[in-house]
């Protein structure tokens, strides 16, 4: 517009709130995302076993279902089922944030456009919370939020009380969610600012979740030891989710792909610290490239 015109006029309308200014992010991340057929195809296939669950939970207190299939020895609603239920929605969560972590942050800086992020209103803190938010709320529809839903609707089928007396199994479900959660998000986006290339960031991710426990399991071989089972994704996450679900005397070993190595037990505050150490490394990952201007030496 030519300035001898003097027809410029400042925008004079209202402006976002400064801290819901990186929504913007997830917004459009979300309409990208909607356009992969396969992706939706996916995540609506997610869903089935949470529906599979619902009906199972239905037809354990329906009388004559239970006479007519015989029911009764073939289904356990416990601490271990809810376990199991969120042992594989959150492997299948897991495959998702492989599938799209990797090009969240990466197209970002093999293009340069990272500068025009932060030439905005955005903090990198912000930045990297919009694009983790995508991942976030995907994955909390995946896991937690139907896991409640199911525990919830055992509660209202089971004798008044029950809920309370089985608090411990919602905590575990929110928690132990959150725990696999913010760990994948994090990794994802760590690959994805480091490896610019989308398929090789996805397989780093299943050989952080798979081979590093393989190492784990040669350093306790040739070492006589059982602390390399810290490596161990799996590991760390069923023992978190084992002390969740059932405390101190637990009467299984996990739920589907996040399981207790029998070969070592870690204590509970070990894995803790390791799982707190991955979260840090990611971190100091994303801090390394998270970054205005990149500098060439």
């Amino acid at each position: 517009m030519a300035v001898y015109k003097k027809t410029y006029r400042p925008y004079q309308g209202g402006l976002t709130a400064a801290w819901k200014r990186f929504l913007v992010i997830p917004r459009y991340a979300f309409e990208d995302l909607r356009r992969s057929r396969f992706l939706t195809i996916f995540y609506i296939a997610s869903f089935a076993y949470p529906l599979i669950a619902a009906i199972t939970i239905y037809l354990d207190h329906n009388v004559d279902a239970i006479r007519l299939l015989n029911l009764s020895n073939l289904i356990s609603i416990d601490a271990f089922y809810f376990m199991s239920f969120l042992g594989w929605q959150s492997m299948l969560a897991f495959f998702l944030a492989a599938f799209i972590g990797p090009g969240q942050v990466s197209p970002d800086l093999a293009n340069g456009a990272l500068s025009l992020y932060l030439a905005r209103p955005f903090s990198r803190a912000e930045y990297v919370l919009g694009k983790m938010s995508v991942l976030l709320i995907l994955m909390s529809l995946m896991t937690w939020i139907p896991g409640l839903l199911l525990f919830v609707l055992e509660g209202y089928l089971e004798p008044a009380g029950w809920m309370s007396g089985h608090a411990r199994i919602a905590a575990g479900l929110f928690f132990g969610a959150w725990v696999w959660i913010l760990l994948a998000s994090l990794l994802a986006l760590a690959l994805s600012a480091w490896v610019k290339w989308r398929p090789a960031a996805g397989a780093l991710m299943f050989g952080v979740f798979w081979v590093a426990g393989g190492f784990g399991q040669a350093i306790n071989n040739v070492q006589g030891t059982k602390w390399g089972l810290l490596l161990s994704m799996p590991n760390l996450i069923g023992t978190v989710w084992v002390r969740l679900f059932e405390g101190e005397n637990p009467v299984s070993n996990g739920g589907v792909f996040f399981r207790l190595d029998q070969s070592g037990i870690i204590p509970v505050w070990a894995c803790w610290a390791s799982l707190l150490g991955w979260s840090l490394i990611c971190l100091y990952m994303l801090n390394r490239k998270i970054r205005g201007a990149e500098v060439v030496r």
